[in-house]
C-alpha cells in the first residue's frame, strides 16, 4: 500500500486502487499513438498489482506504523509465481507484460540466490516464448511495457503527492520512443504533461483511507481501522494548457 503522512495521521491508498488509476490514465492516451494490443495492455496495467492484499498480509513496520510499499518485504518468489499464474486467466499478453514488470522490479535480485536466478531466467525464457506465440516483435513488446511503466509511474507520482510546487516540472519517464515526458502543475491547479500525449482534457480520481492513529498494536487493529476509516477522494484534472 501507499502510505502518506498527513497532519492528522496517515493517508493510505491501496495498491490495486493505484493500478486502477494507472489504467485510467492509460485510457486517455492519444489513439494515434497507442501501443500494441491497447485494451489488453490496459488490462495488464489495471491488474498488475493484484498480488497486493493489504487486509491479509503483514502491513506494519517494527514501530507499528502502516507499511509503505517502498520499505519492502518478503524475499520469496512463490507469491510472484502465483501472481503470474493468475495473470494467465487474462491471456498471454497480460501475462507477458506482468512478467516484464516483475522482472524489472526484481532486477536487483540477480545473483542473490539460486531461487531468484532460476525464477528470473524463467521469466526471460517465458517472455521470449509468449512473444513468439503471439507473433509480436521484441520492440513492440518493449514499447507496450514502457507505456505500462509510464502509466504506473505517473499514477505513483499522483498517489505519493510528488507533483512539484510553483509550476516546476518533474520527469515521468523517457522510455516510450525515447521521448521525455514531464508533469507540471498549472497556475489554475490543473496538471499538464509536456509534451501533451492525451486525446483531450480529463479528470481522474483515487480513493484514500484516512487513519487518525499513528501506530497500531497488530495487523488486526490496522485492518479494522482501514475498513472503517473515512474515505477521501483525491482528484486531478489534466489539461494541455490553461
Amino acid at each position: 500500500m501507499i502510505v502518506n503522512l498527513t497532519q492528522d495521521g496517515w493517508q493510505v491508498i491501496y495498491h490495486r486502487a493505484h493500478a486502477l488509476l494507472a489504467a485510467e490514465l492509460a485510457g486517455h492516451w492519444h489513439r494515434d499513438n497507442v501501443p500494441e494490443r491497447f485494451y489488453e495492455t490496459i488490462a495488464a496495467i489495471s491488474h498488475h498489482d493484484d498480488l497486493e492484499k493489504e487486509w491479509e498480509g503483514d502491513e506494519l513496520t517494527e514501530a507499528g506504523a502502516p507499511l509503505d510499499f517502498t520499505l519492502g518485504r518478503g524475499d520469496s518468489t512463490e507469491p510472484l509465481r502465483q501472481h503470474l499464474l493468475d495473470a494467465r486467466y487474462r491471456g498471454r499478453w497480460v501475462t507477458l507484460l506482468t512478467s516484464k514488470h516483475i522482472s524489472y522490479l526484481s532486477q536487483d535480485k540477480w545473483g542473490s540466490s539460486k531461487e531468484w536466478d532460476q525464477f528470473l531466467n524463467e521469466q526471460v525464457e517465458n517472455q521470449e516464448k509468449w512473444s513468439k506465440e503471439l507473433g509480436v516483435e521484441k520492440d513492440e513488446v518493449e514499447r507496450a511495457y514502457q507505456f505500462m511503466l509510464w502509466c504506473d509511474r505517473l499514477s505513483l507520482i499522483l498517489a505519493q503527492n510528488q507533483v512539484p510546487e510553483d509550476q516546476r516540472s518533474l520527469e515521468i519517464t523517457s522510455g516510450i520512443d525515447n521521448q521525455r515526458y514531464d508533469i507540471r502543475q498549472l497556475s489554475n491547479g490543473h496538471l499538464t504533461i509536456e509534451p501533451w500525449p492525451f486525446e483531450e482534457e480529463f479528470t481522474v480520481n483515487v480513493e484514500a483511507s484516512c487513519l487518525s492513529e499513528l501506530k497500531f498494536n497488530n495487523n488486526d487493529a490496522l485492518v479494522k481501522a482501514l475498513q472503517s476509516a473515512p474515505i477521501k477522494i483525491l482528484t486531478w484534472t489534466f489539461s494541455e494548457k490553461e
